[in-house]
């Protein structure tokens, strides 16, 4: 299951590479009056008095983007259950690094723009990691890279991942609707009762799953956050009707795969990656939001998840992957400042006005995220090649 998860994620990678291009390529030609009438087509569904009426580009960041949600949340509640995350010897390392790879680009960030309130609110921008992207560009290298560095690459996306939910939670909630909130956790305390009652019908925790983004989204909170509180609540094991054993959450996270790697990610990065850089000057890129998030992921990244695992290893709380050195665990450490699809979903969380900036912030996203890619390849392209 690793080995297709690794290829997946990383196949999804070169997609989004090809998506990134695409979009920058309609918003910087003639089709940019395309590009820009396909992001604001509305698009409404109704039923009865509840209406949703938005924009495509909102239907994928509030839609589908809680599918990627949701397989983020059945990613990480297998892996502490039964996977990479079960034991304190495993999560050691990359919970070291995941906490250094967000602790200090956020701090980096904070220098450039601590006097700057709106500016501010962009803090967790450079936090992210993109595991598709950094595991597609592992991919390129072979068996250069040993599958322990994988793994590790892997594991420490998945608690970066987590942590965004909970920054997400904490710090990118709007005006709160008591009723919405109301119909939310009681749709959640429903999932958990399913759980605790046993049921093991996953259209049961869809149909109660489909009222509680609808709540969310209502509410105020992130409607992503719904699909994280279904996938916790979807039990890992349980029987069908013919009393066979079978993992409901395996399934679903088998099933959900595919399409987020190959649709609901690349066409967020199609929606949210169109920037007209031709309306951005080299003077507008030295301003401190988009300098805040370019040296956040490139340096500030490396610096925090590479200071963070040498100091466990040093202090013998954690160990280094097992066939691999310190130059292609210092490589790895720079390949998780491409921030990418986190990144900009952030962004759009952090400045509603998506011109706040004049679009630097973005373009700051992917100087940052390309320049940590092909830097982080090429440090590990110069190791020797690797027996494993």
């Amino acid at each position: 299951m690793l080995e297709e998860f690794i290829k997946k994620e990383s196949a999804s990678g070169i997609l989004l590479i090809f998506a990134t291009f695409l979009a920058l390529l309609f918003s910087n030609s003639f089709m940019s009056p395309v590009y820009e009438y396909f992001l604001h087509m509305p698009v409404e569904i109704r039923i009865g008095p509840l209406a949703l009426d938005k924009s495509l580009a909102h239907w994928v960041s509030d839609g589908l983007m809680a599918i990627f949600f949701l397989l983020i949340g059945l990613e990480v509640k297998r892996e502490i259950l039964e996977g990479h995350l079960s034991s304190i010897r495993q999560i050691a390392l990359p919970a070291f690094a995941a906490i250094g790879g967000m602790v200090v680009p956020a701090a980096i960030y904070y220098y450039f723009n601590k006097d700057t309130p709106i500016a501010l609110g962009g803090w967790a921008i450079p936090t992210a990691t993109d595991i598709a992207f950094a595991l597609g560009i592992l991919s390129l290298l072979g068996n250069r890279v040993p599958v322990s560095l994988k793994v590790f690459l892997m594991a420490l996306a998945i608690i970066d991942d987590l942590g965004a939910i909970v920054i997400i939670a904490l710090f990118y909630t709007a005006d709160l609707s008591v009723l919405s909130i109301t119909i939310a956790l009681a749709s959640l305390v429903a999932l958990i009762g399913l759980n605790v009652l046993g049921v093991s019908k996953k259209s049961a925790y869809f149909l109660v799953g489909a009222v509680l983004w609808v709540s969310v989204l209502k509410s105020g909170v992130h409607a992503t956050l719904a699909g994280v509180a279904l996938a916790f609540t979807v039990p890992i094991i349980g029987k069908d009707e013919n009393n066979r054993v079978f993992s409901p959450l395996k399934e679903i996270e088998h099933g959900l795969h595919f399409w987020v790697a190959f649709l609901i990610l690349p066409l967020f990065a199609f929606v949210n990656a169109g920037i007209n850089v031709t309306n951005i000057s080299l003077d507008q890129m030295t301003g401190p939001v988009p300098v805040g998030i370019m040296l956040g992921l490139f340096m500030g990244k490396q610096l925090g998840v590479f200071g963070f695992s040498w100091l466990a290893i040093k202090l013998k709380l954690a160990t280094l992957p097992d066939g691999s050195n310190w130059v292609q665990l210092y490589g790895v450490s720079v390949l998780t400042g491409i921030g990418f699809t986190m990144s900009l979903f952030i962004v759009s969380l952090a400045f509603v006005d998506a011109s706040l900036f004049q679009y630097t912030d973005k373009l700051a996203i992917l100087v940052g995220s390309f320049a940590s890619g092909i830097v982080g390849y090429l440090i590990l392209k110069s190791c020797r090649h690797s027996s494993q």
